[in-house]
């Protein structure tokens, strides 16, 4: 049988589509009848051996997560029940696509995730640090990460290949500006912002629903390195960041970031100018203003990196009664995809490791046997359901409300053309000098690529700004070309 060039599953099955997801209705959610995503994902999640696939360079802290502003008439989540509570926090910062050894303070973006241990069990925030991301369909992301990754055949990343893939998704301009300006250079892990990115929701004791953002800005203030800076000192030290913040922590200089969320009804999503569950977008603060909910402070290191850094693994599947999930199709599938790398990476009980377990209550749950059981494996309990024997009951007033959905089955689009609107509107607010900075950080990455991408994305920039996009245009024709390899001596 001849080669053929048609896209299959592992199967051999035709795939129909391997850029948009299977969700009910355009703006509902996710399907789990789409098998060409769960393989592309649980394929995906086991494609290196043993390290994080991406966030594999990153460091963490313990520390106390403290209520300043009451927010019980919108959430029943315990750990905001009254102002001065505090609950145990760890967290994790990352970079995303170097693997280890490599620097952690390079151009990309932050992982920053905070793991809440509550009485309702463990809260992961599991977000990032900049609030919005590259696509609005999870089906692209792998294909993303294995553009940031080394080439197959050379071994090294190249700038050719972020750019070829950015050029071709066109929602990933607002996100592309943010990341090659000052922000996707911070200082270390202390000033940077954390944002949960995704829309989530608050669920109050009448079991009403508000759809929310979580946004923690840091009270160190931001602070970045320009291009010439972190290329110079991840020569010199290449865990500049970690080494900042265990310093840090070490001399009694406890970061913390201060806590805030926007919320949305039902009635303002339903008009607002944008999809409101896009991770492409932002809400704007002046229409959805930002309230402050608390502070956490980090003022213990680990005592081991492997045992509580290393091994540390966050899920967005983790939320407690009073905070839940939205239709946002990029959340949808993180819901699954990282327990499901975890359970890879660590092992089916990764859970029971002392730094992902509850800390302020107890597991209780119906799971027997697997790899790196420690525990009594749960003794003589009957581990099925129905039984008339002993078992946990389920508790049916921990449920979220319901939410409709409508529309047929199928793989649709997130193909508003409204992608520049916002990449525009980042752009307007940045300082001439940011705009400087900005148009020599892409003119010196996109400069090294073939013209036709060059052509492809500076069609993008000008459709935020076209005396933007002429700057680029001029900056990437001033990159040298790289020089061939010398020829070798003759015997």
């Amino acid at each position: 049988m001849g080669d053929r060039n048609t896209l299959t599953n592992a199967a051999g099955v035709p795939i129909e589509n391997n850029r948009v997801s299977k969700t009910a209705g355009k703006n509902g959610p996710l399907l789990m009848e789409d098998y060409v995503l769960l393989e592309k994902m649980a394929h995906f999640n086991r494609e290196r051996v043993p390290e994080r696939v991406v966030h594999a360079i990153g460091a963490g802290a313990y520390g106390t997560f403290t209520v300043t502003d009451d927010i019980s008439h919108l959430s029943k989540a315990k750990l905001f029940s009254e102002v001065g509570k505090q609950t145990e926090v760890f967290a994790r910062f990352s970079t995303v696509a170097k693997s280890k050894g490599g620097s952690d303070i390079y151009r990309d973006l932050r992982g920053f995730s905070v793991k809440f241990y509550t009485e309702d069990g463990n809260w992961d925030m599991v977000g990032n640090g900049t609030p919005i991301f590259f696509m609005r369909d999870p089906m692209i992301f792998m294909d993303f990460i294995r553009s940031q990754k080394e080439h197959p055949e050379k071994n090294w990343r190249q700038d050719e290949m972020w750019w070829d893939f950015w050029s071709n998704v066109p929602e990933s301009l607002h996100q592309v500006i943010w990341l090659m300006g000052d922000r996707g250079a911070p200082q270390g892990w202390r000033h940077i912002n954390g944002y949960g990115s995704h829309t989530f929701s608050l669920i109050n004791a009448n079991n009403e629903r508000v759809w929310v953002k979580f946004h923690f800005k840091t009270d160190q203030g931001i602070k970045n390195f320009t291009e010439e800076q972190w290329m110079h000192i991840q020569g010199l030290e290449p865990r500049w960041a970690t080494k900042d913040l265990f310093k840090a922590i070490d001399d009694g200089n406890y970061p913390s970031w201060t806590m805030h969320i926007q919320t949305m009804t039902d009635e303002q999503a339903a008009n607002f100018k944008w999809n409101p569950f896009d991770l492409t977008k932002v809400w704007p603060h002046a229409d959805f203003p930002l309230q402050r909910v608390g502070r956490f402070e980090l003022n213990r290191n680990p005592d081991n990196f492997f045992a509580e850094v290393e091994q540390a693994a966050f899920s967005p599947g983790n939320v407690v009664p009073g905070i839940s999930w939205s239709p946002d199709r990029m959340l949808q599938a993180r819901i699954m995809s990282y327990s499901d790398a975890h359970r890879y990476r660590l092992g089916v009980n990764y859970d029971h490791i002392p730094v992902n377990k509850p800390h302020a209550t107890k597991a209780n749950t119906g799971y027997r046997d697997g790899f790196m059981r420690t525990d009594d494996n749960s003794g003589s309990r009957i581990n099925y359901h129905p039984t008339e024997q002993n078992y946990p009951e389920a508790d049916s007033s921990t449920a979220p409300p319901p939410y409709a959905v409508e529309g047929m089955v199928d793989r649709q689009k997130l193909d508003a053309p409204d992608y520049a609107d916002q990449a525009r509107m980042l752009y307007n607010i940045m300082s001439d000098d940011e705009k400087d900075r900005l148009v020599h950080n892409i003119g010196g990455s996109l400069g090294k690529c073939a013209q036709s991408i060059q052509k492809r994305q500076i069609a993008l920039f000008r459709e935020v700004d076209e005396n933007f996009a002429n700057r680029i245009s001029t900056a990437v024709k001033e990159v040298k070309p790289p020089k061939p390899d010398p020829k070798p001596a003759k015997a």
